[in-house]
């Protein structure tokens, strides 16, 4: 089988980095070499936006979305795209289903639009499947030990986002949700055995 691209998406404190360590050590444990990247970072250019991003005091939507699909551009020609071409398995702690959840939903900006922006960028790399590991807004803020300028955005927005990831989950096949309130090992498992 040659490479895949899952992606991990949700809200803020539903486990993303957890799983998808325990992701990594199944595929690895199946015989594939597994990258773990992050979003937004995994660059030195990513490291520098998602600062910029996590930290500043004011920033608008699009501005917001555009820093985001720039750290991505970066992360898919530094790391994404050679991992694949050498038929590695790469799992990211988000992707771009986290700007249409978070910029397009919960923002208000649409989702398609900032699908737009995102598919521009991106040159087909596209993951094969996005994991939303759901929780109840109010869990996973309660989980969180720094706020962040988005994380710190408060529960009415988690749950502009957890709608819109489950929008997403009911028109798109690729996209699956899976309960985020089950061990992190069984979350992982759920996640492996739905790739394609």
């Amino acid at each position: 089988m040659s490479g895949r691209y899952i992606a991990l998406e949700g809200g803020e404190g539903a486990g993303k980095t957890t799983v998808t360590r325990a992701l990594a050590a199944l595929i690895a444990d199946a015989g594939h070499e597994a990258v773990i990247v992050r979003e937004p970072g995994g660059t030195w250019l990513g490291e520098e936006i998602r600062r910029l991003l996590l930290h500043s005091r004011d920033m608008t939507p699009w501005a917001e979305a555009a820093l985001f699909a720039a750290a991505r551009a970066q992360l898919i020609a530094e790391e994404v795209r050679p991992a694949l071409a050498r038929e590695a398995w790469v799992i990211s702690d988000r992707t771009y289903y986290s700007s249409l959840a978070y910029q397009g939903g919960a923002r208000g900006l649409g989702v398609e639009e900032v699908r737009r922006l995102n598919e521009a960028v991106l040159g087909g790399v596209l993951p094969h499947l996005v994991a939303v590991i759901d929780v109840d807004p109010a869990v996973g803020l309660s989980r969180q030990v720094d706020s962040d300028r988005i994380g710190g955005a408060g529960e009415d927005f988690q749950r502009a986002v957890r709608s819109t990831y489950a929008a997403l989950a009911e028109a798109e096949a690729k996209v699956i949700l899976v309960d985020g309130s089950a061990a992190p090992g069984d979350v992982a498992l759920a996640i492996f055995e739905a790739i394609p």
